[in-house]
């Protein structure tokens, strides 16, 4: 855990979200400034700061948060009528948390937003 990274106090317990979903490997929670009308937040429990430093070691644990994404889709209503999964990768990529996450988008809206 990085003390001043505030996923890293979400996933500890030490900062408030809406949880969705937490594990020993993953947590899921609500975003505080939703994009969409369900949007949320997948993060791997250990500090990982972006795409970029991603070990092979890894590759398991983000194949789980792309099965929990789909499961928590699933949840929410929307596994068959589609959502959108993005993750951001640094600054310039529109990163502006420095822990890797997966942001789960769905609603109405995502339709007249073309990628």
């Amino acid at each position: 855990m990085q003390e001043n990274c505030v996923f890293c106090q979400i996933v500890a317990g030490k900062s408030s979200a809406e949880i969705v979903y937490q594990d020993d490997e993953i947590t899921a929670f609500w975003d505080q400034h939703p994009a969409a009308p369900i949007h949320i937040l997948l993060v791997p429990n250990k500090h990982i700061s972006s795409v970029n430093e991603v070990e092979a070691e890894d590759a398991a644990l983000l194949g789980r948060l792309m099965l929990k994404a789909r499961e928590i889709a699933e949840e929410q209503g929307v596994r068959d009528t589609g959502y959108r999964l993005l993750v951001n990768v640094g600054e310039g990529g529109g990163q502006s948390v420095f822990h890797l996450h997966l942001h789960l988008f769905a609603g109405e809206h995502l339709l007249k937003i073309h990628s």
